[in-house]
């Protein structure tokens, strides 16, 4: 029998009151932290609120001793001591970065893997510069994403991401810039743990361009390519523009540059196609996750 992928229902699909599922967001998760520099959080912190989540901001520490250091290296050790707190949860952490615009009832969207695995690494909730590696029988996709603006992280994978903040500390040192969150994948897959990511963001990356990739030969921003649905709050990026013309601008751009990196082949790459067995169950992920009406 010849498997139709565009009759395949992703398990990310919008939920209904016809439709329960097990293993919600908002049920699976002990700890919230906000990674935070010196940004206003209280939206953020409202949402989550809102969504019934247990949240805790973690704010960048000021030394004099830290004036030297890139922005990129004091990121990473803000998302340290997240990882320090995440590897005493007994249950899954998530960890956003201040600039982080949660869609509505996100509580409420299921969790994109499935909790039981004993191998389970990171799970980004919201991606940059996706790939979709391989989804299984339950629809849960294994992929990569760079960037750390939201992310579900297990104990065992938050102990490797330690080992990750050390290694960059011995050989890139904390002046230079580093894209150490573009390594996450490589670096829990080398210990044997899977990672996923999901089929629609759960959120956006409201925050204004960062210089330093800039400087770095990086694109000044990133957006999601396609949302699961409205946003909670407003993005930074959008402006203090009542019409909203700034912020349908930028998501109609990211939605395109989406759509882009589907036809293009860098969503799904053909070599991981042909080297399928499951090739119409790829199709469909990469393909309907982009049927939505929604900005």
């Amino acid at each position: 029998m010849k498997l139709n992928p565009f009759k395949i229902k992703a398990p990310e699909a919008v939920l209904t009151n016809q439709e329960p599922r097990k293993n919600l967001l908002g049920d699976s998760i002990s700890k919230v932290f906000i990674i935070a520099s010196k940004e206003s959080t209280q939206q953020l912190e409202e949402a989550l609120s809102k969504e019934g989540f247990l949240h805790e901001v973690l704010r960048q520490e000021t030394k004099p001793e830290y004036q030297n250091f890139s922005r990129s290296y004091l990121c990473l050790m803000n998302h340290q001591r997240a990882w320090e707190r995440a590897v005493q949860e007994d249950k899954l952490t998530l960890i956003i970065e201040a600039d982080f615009v949660p869609v509505r009832n996100f509580a409420k969207l299921p969790l994109p893997f499935n909790p039981n695995q004993s191998d389970v690494g990171i799970c980004w909730l919201y991606t940059c510069a996706p790939q979709v590696y391989s989804v299984s029988s339950d629809g849960y996709a294994e992929g990569f994403s760079t960037s750390a603006v939201a992310y579900i992280v297990t104990p065992q994978a938050a102990r490797c991401l330690l080992d990750l903040a050390e290694e960059v500390t011995e050989k890139q040192g904390a002046t230079t810039y580093s894209t150490w969150d573009s390594t996450i994948d490589s670096f829990l897959r080398q210990r044997k743990l899977k990672n996923y990511i999901p089929w629609r963001n759960y959120g956006e990356h409201g925050g204004l361009p960062n210089p330093e990739h800039h400087q770095n030969n990086l694109s000044r921003t990133h957006r999601a390519d396609v949302l699961y649905g409205q946003l909670a709050f407003m993005p930074l990026y959008a402006g203090n523009e009542k019409d909203g013309i700034k912020f349908l601008t930028v998501r109609l751009q990211a939605r395109l540059k989406g759509i882009s990196r589907l036809a293009t082949g860098r969503f799904l790459r053909l070599k991981v196609l042909q080297g399928s067995n499951v090739r119409a169950r790829l199709l469909s992920f990469a393909v309907l996750r982009h049927f939505s009406l929604q900005l």
